[in-house]
């Protein structure tokens, strides 16, 4: 069998390392342990899309994915993981080798960092290979045993863990090609009992997956034959995601840019020169284009799912800092830099989305973070809001305002809005002030106006009897002691400051002599109904 990667040597230096060193054996087998009984327990399918994406990018190619659950040619059970991209090279086996040492570090286009992710697929394989179309590597927990069982410096240790070894250090020769059209196959002889676990993982795959992870375009789960394809199109604001028959358009707003070189001083070495960033938010649309808020806690993504619970109703594709688990991220100034540029990003997110009052949904709520990451960008984000000319105007589609510059009707409908719009400047659009939507805008400081701040906005403003009627028209149905001094416009010219003792006008009423009994009438015009 060929060893285009020279995997004889590598398993040379890392048993010689061993047997002048038991403790580095040691080392070795606890960090693996950790990493698949921790962080990576449950992130197989997640991180063999990485590292699709990851291939994709370096070949600068579209990235395609099939994740077959099959029986191999033995009658066992085998998950199968084929991509498009860059073949597998010696950098890379030598990565897979490695623990934290990944081949990507110089390639600013992957999403993979550390050279740990691979250790995933020892959730629920002992015999994992990879085969490629520039050859092939296998690890196996069984030949590495023998291996170590050999040395007798390592006998106490291996003894003590019962058998239990680091699989992913010893690499073999392997023979197999991947399926045509793709370059590279990861094969897992699935260990007995872990079949129904990659089902459901299969099962539960998201497309929304493909949201965060750019190199990749497609992935087909096949299952039992039968295949689920999942794909997306990119937008420069929208991305079409499809599952099977379902197609989803969601909307985008990205913010790319440079991190300060200061700012990673505290970072890992390998991550000082990733300073490159890109955020995005992503919520679905409906048929009509409106925003539909995903359900709650979302979590962040950096850019693969983490465990940071999420309260804004959207997805976060941002590269945080994450600890050596990927499950958490890490506080400090890179944190606090890319918070301000996802708020800055949400703001973006709102602007775009249609004047719907379906908008007011996605707006950060005071009071109700999960976790210190959660707290920071939700009070980031309502402060861009805030400060973001955004909120549509009654009257007119074109004008935003600023929430400070914008105002509701404690007691709004359509007419009194249209009739109070020209004298109330900033006045939202009715549908804008339902009792459900009164937490958004009481945290974006929208002005609720009253019907008495109402009553004293018009009054001294100068406009014909016909507007005055169409006003008391929309007004019908407040408690008229509210209205008390509301302006009354008169036959005579002049105006009334409230409606108390103004008579209506009528055809045999004699205007004039009314007058000069000191009696008042209402223009006819305003009289009138609009």
């Amino acid at each position: 069998m060929s060893d285009p990667f020279d995997t004889a040597g590598l398993r040379r230096r890392v048993l010689a390392a061993w047997t002048d060193s038991p403790a580095r054996f040691r080392e070795d087998a606890n960090a693996e342990e950790d990493l698949v009984r921790g962080g990576y327990r449950d992130r197989l399918l997640v991180e063999l899309a990485q590292n699709a994406a990851d291939a994709a990018a370096r070949a600068e190619v579209p990235g395609r994915l099939r994740l077959e659950l099959a029986v191999d040619g033995a009658g066992g059970e085998v998950l199968r993981a084929a991509n498009t991209g860059a073949p597998l090279d010696a950098a890379g086996v030598a990565g897979l080798a490695s623990l934290r040492a990944s081949a990507k570090r110089d390639e600013a286009a992957t999403v993979g960092r550390f050279g740990v992710g691979f250790a995933a697929v020892l959730a629920v394989s002992d015999e994992p290979a990879v085969h490629s179309i520039s050859g092939g590597v296998a690890f196996s927990a069984a030949r590495t045993r023998a291996e170590v069982a050999a040395v007798p410096a390592l006998g106490g240790e291996l003894a003590r863990r019962e058998g239990g070894v680091p699989v992913l250090r010893l690499p073999w020769p392997a023979d197999g090609r991947p399926p045509e059209g793709f370059a590279t196959e990861v094969v897992l002889p699935l260990r007995a009992g872990a079949r129904a676990a990659v089902r459901a993982a299969l099962d539960e795959f998201e497309a929304e997956l493909l949201l965060a992870l750019p190199g990749l375009a497609a992935v087909d789960v096949v299952v039992d034959g039968a295949t689920r394809s999942l794909a997306v199109r990119h937008g420069d604001d929208a991305a079409d995601l499809t599952d099977g028959a379902r197609t989803t358009t969601w909307r985008l707003a990205r913010r790319s840019g440079e991190l300060a070189p200061e700012l990673l001083a505290d970072r890992p070495v390998e991550e000082r020169d990733r300073r490159a960033y890109t955020v995005t938010w992503a919520v679905p649309l409906d048929d009509d284009g409106c925003p539909v808020p995903l359900p709650l806690p979302q979590r962040v993504h950096g850019p693969t799912p983490s465990d940071e619970p999420l309260t804004l109703p959207a997805r976060l594709v941002a590269p945080f800092p994450l600890g050596p688990d990927r499950r958490h991220v890490l506080p400090g100034p890179v944190t606090d830099a890319l918070v301000a540029v996802a708020a800055a990003a949400y703001a973006d997110l709102l602007t775009g989305l249609p004047a719907d009052r379906a908008v007011l949904a996605l707006v950060p709520r005071v009071g109700l973070a999960a976790a210190e990451l959660d707290a920071a960008l939700g009070t980031a984000a309502l402060a861009r809001l805030r400060d973001t000319a955004w909120l549509p105007v009654a009257g007119d589609d074109r004008e935003r305002r600023r929430p400070d510059r914008a105002a509701v009707l404690t007691e709004p409908s359509e007419e009194r809005v249209a009739a109070l719009a020209d004298v109330l400047p900033g006045l939202l659009p009715a549908d804008w002030s339902r009792r459900t939507d009164a937490p958004a805008l009481a945290a974006l400081g929208v002005h609720r106006v009253s019907t008495a701040e109402a009553v004293e906005a018009v009054r001294g403003v100068d406009r014909p009897p016909a507007w005055w009627a169409q006003l008391y028209a929309a007004l019908d149905g407040i408690d008229r002691e509210e209205l008390a001094a509301l302006p009354v416009p008169l036959a005579d010219g002049r105006t009334a400051h409230g409606p108390a003792g103004v008579l209506l006008p009528d055809e045999g009423l004699p205007v004039a002599r009314l007058g000069a009994l000191g009696l008042r009438v209402a223009a006819p015009e305003a009289a009138a109904p609009p």
